[in-house]
């Protein structure tokens, strides 16, 4: 997607956290900030019933592998006597999940999934996401950063060093970091050991250029010229830490392409065990499914992912036999194949005032078309739709609906579009305009939309 100049902004950021809640047309949003998305099986808990107790009794996965919670009510709550926003606020204080008030919004760190899992990547970056995530809250200045601000912390196998943070890492040689800064490659380089360091220079040195230029930004690819001002404050302040490439005898900086799937299925992992990737249709985990994958979770630990899915590590091959007949009873997905591979969706009506329809109902109403033509297997629920008997959970052995993703959004905004190539869905008030590589047909029943996002999903 083009990067836009937005450096004019009059406003400061005012992405919602867990204290900052959003008033949207059903009510406060609240959003948690989960580090490299590592949960507890006991914060997931937490979460679920916080979900059902005060909200929608749904949990939001977000593209930052974050969790939002919908209609936050103003009555009580059963369990503890309070109410709203504040009571809901207090309840993931307790979890563990709000330990710094101050610097709440801007944790904001992805990391490969599957790090330290499958022996896929370089380097296991889970201890760099609670050493990061420990430093930033420690600075008391970094407080100012906008809600948006984005690290990602990528193990060396490539799946989220592409998705576009403002400040991240990637392995590309024996104790080498290359430095990303606004989705590419600064030329920077450091040793394992100064990748934190690095990364809160970063971060520094963006509040560092919006001072010094008297403007409002919530990125670093939003100020002309961004990247490189940030990237030469950064090499001023690491000195002999960091050095740069291309060079004598250095390699060309590396190119960095958006991951647009998760995991899903059996990984095989270490020591007999495996990891199991979770799809969660449209990043809606309702509280009964959260449950469910906090009974299977072997470790005691989920994980989030950037494509509002699940990891569940550390799971006996046979238990994770078990936890696949639980999940996809529950409606999640557990293996290849599904309709919903790759289908994403804005929040829509009634979540959204700007929205023209709603377009996750829509959304979901074309997988099921799509099945009933025989271009894809049966989906999964969505939550509130009810649980599906053993007799009826999906084939993985069946074809899916395409290869490309596909997102819907209920207005010109594209609110939630992943980065790449995707076949676009907006809609227009009286239909849909199915959009890829510059083409668009209209479409004015959702029938006629579902044969069209096929049809273009197909393309290679």
């Amino acid at each position: 997607m083009v990067n836009l100049d937005l450096s004019g902004r009059t406003r400061l950021d005012a992405c919602p956290g867990a204290l900052q809640v959003h008033a949207a047309a059903d009510g406060g949003l609240a959003r948690v900030r989960v580090p490299g998305g590592r949960l507890t099986t006991a914060q997931l808990r937490e979460l679920a019933r916080a979900a059902s107790g005060y909200g929608t009794g749904v949990i939001e996965l977000t593209s930052r592998a974050n969790v939002q919670v919908r209609g936050l009510r103003t009555g009580v709550d059963a369990e503890d006597g309070s109410g709203g926003a504040p009571g809901f606020a207090d309840r993931m204080a307790r979890a563990g999940l709000l330990p710094s008030p101050t610097h709440e919004r801007v944790r904001n760190i992805l990391a490969s999934p599957l790090t330290g899992c499958d022996g896929a990547g370089t380097m296991d970056v889970e201890p760099l996401v609670a050493a990061l995530d420990r430093a930033l809250c420690a600075r008391p200045a970094l407080a100012a950063l906008p809600g948006r601000f984005l690290f990602a912390l990528d193990d060396g196998r490539g799946d989220v060093a592409g998705l576009g943070a403002d400040a991240g890492i990637l392995p590309v040689g024996a104790d080498e970091i290359a430095l990303i800064v606004a989705g590419a490659d600064s030329g920077l380089r450091v040793s394992p050991d100064g990748t934190v360091p690095a990364l809160l220079a970063a971060a520094e040195a963006f509040l560092a250029e919006l001072s010094a230029r008297g403007v409002t930004a919530w990125r670093i690819a939003e100020l002309p010229g961004g990247p490189a001002a940030v990237t030469a404050r950064v090499r001023a302040a690491l000195g002999t830490d960091v050095h740069a490439v291309p060079g004598s005898g250095a390699p060309e900086p590396v190119r960095l392409r958006p991951a647009v799937r998760g995991p899903v299925g059996i990984v095989p992992g270490r020591d007999g065990r495996v990891a199991l990737g979770v799809a969660v249709p449209l990043g809606r985990l309702a509280s009964a499914q959260a449950e469910v994958l906090a009974d299977v979770a072997a470790s005691g630990e989920v994980r989030l992912t950037p494509w509002r899915g699940v990891v569940l590590p550390g799971l006996a091959l046979p238990r994770s036999e078990a936890a696949i007949t639980r999940l996809s009873d529950a409606g999640l997905v557990t293996g290849s194949g599904s309709s919903w591979d790759g289908v994403s969706a804005c929040t829509g009506r009634p979540g959204c005032s700007r929205s023209l329809t709603d377009v996750q109902a829509d959304a979901a109403a074309a997988v099921a078309t799509a099945v009933a033509s025989g271009s894809g297997p049966a989906p999964s629920p969505l939550p509130g739709n009810g649980r599906r008997s053993a007799g009826e959970r999906r084939d993985t052995g069946e074809a899916g609906g395409g290869t490309l993703p596909v997102h819907w959004a209920g207005c010109a905004r594209r609110c939630g579009r992943p980065r790449g190539r995707v076949v676009e869905v907006v809609a227009t008030g009286d239909g849909y305009r199915v959009e890829l590589d510059g083409r668009s047909l209209t479409c004015t029943d959702i029938g006629r939309t579902a044969a069209a996002v096929a049809a273009l999903r197909g393309e290679k």
